[in-house]
């Protein structure tokens, strides 16, 4: 429900934090629907996302790689997808970045 309040105020700039979080796949479309709904010219978002599948929904025009505080690799749609592919350890080896999995 805020989701469809925060379209109501048509804001020109969002920060999108996690909004896939905790959201089935019916709910993920439709705020996915949502957010392309706004997309144009008089209006920009940062979404933050950990996962691959709200991109399958939101095609992002620029993706940004953060590790250990800081953008370490932007890219377009096709990093994202190969984040998904090959992981983040692969990538921090190639950056030259300790990278520990979390248990």
């Amino acid at each position: 429900m805020r989701f469809f309040n925060f379209l109501m105020l048509e804001p020109t700039f969002a920060l999108l934090d996690e909004i896939d979080s905790g959201l089935d796949i019916d709910a993920l479309k439709v705020v996915s629907k949502g957010v392309n709904a706004m997309r144009g010219e008089g209006f920009g978002a940062m979404i933050i996302t950990h996962y691959q599948r709200l991109l399958n929904y939101i095609t992002p025009d620029v993706v940004h790689v953060m590790m250990e505080g800081r953008v370490v690799l932007s890219g377009g749609p096709e990093l994202a997808a190969r984040l998904e592919r090959e992981g983040y350890a692969k990538l921090a080896e190639e950056l030259g970045y300790d990278y520990k999995e979390e248990l």
